[in-house]
């Protein structure tokens, strides 16, 4: 078999780093509060830095990890402000605006509950693609570390 043929799949050492970087993100979000969800980006980050000049595949899973635990960070603030937006209306119109705000409140906790379930299953998806040695891009992603 031609030599340019072959794809070469990354070693057990790369993919142990790249299953680490999602896997370190999951555990350290998990072990905090979900709105300081904030240390899975860290998490993922610090293995991205250790391995950014020594395996382009476990960075890239890294990277990708790190990225897409800042994002979904930042959709839990947005979730967390618009939040405090439906109390403050309630409040300001003397409970009247309940009438709009609950229903609100009630959408607003479900979107809260997918971004939850999206971000445990897409975590334990790109481990699963690390591990076996595969690329995996992060569904609504904001990708700020390139």
């Amino acid at each position: 078999m031609d030599n340019s043929m072959q794809t070469l799949s990354p070693g057990l050492g790369d993919r142990q780093w790249a299953v680490a970087a999602p896997l370190a993100a999951l555990a350290a979000a998990a072990l905090t509060h979900w709105f300081a969800g904030v240390a899975g980006a860290v998490a993922a980050f610090v293995v991205w830095m250790l391995v950014r000049d020594k395996s382009a595949f476990a960075s890239e899973h890294a990277k990708e990890a790190a990225n897409f635990n800042l994002s979904m960070f930042l959709y839990a603030c947005a979730a967390g402000a618009i939040g405090i937006v439906l109390v403050g209306a309630t409040v300001l119109t003397l409970g009247i605006g309940a009438l709009v705000t609950i229903p609100a409140g009630i959408v607003l906790l479900c979107v809260i509950a997918a971004i939850a379930l999206m971000w445990l299953v897409c975590s334990l998806v790109a481990a699963f693609k690390a591990w076996d040695g595969k690329p995996y891009r992060y569904p609504l992603t904001i990708r700020l570390l390139d």
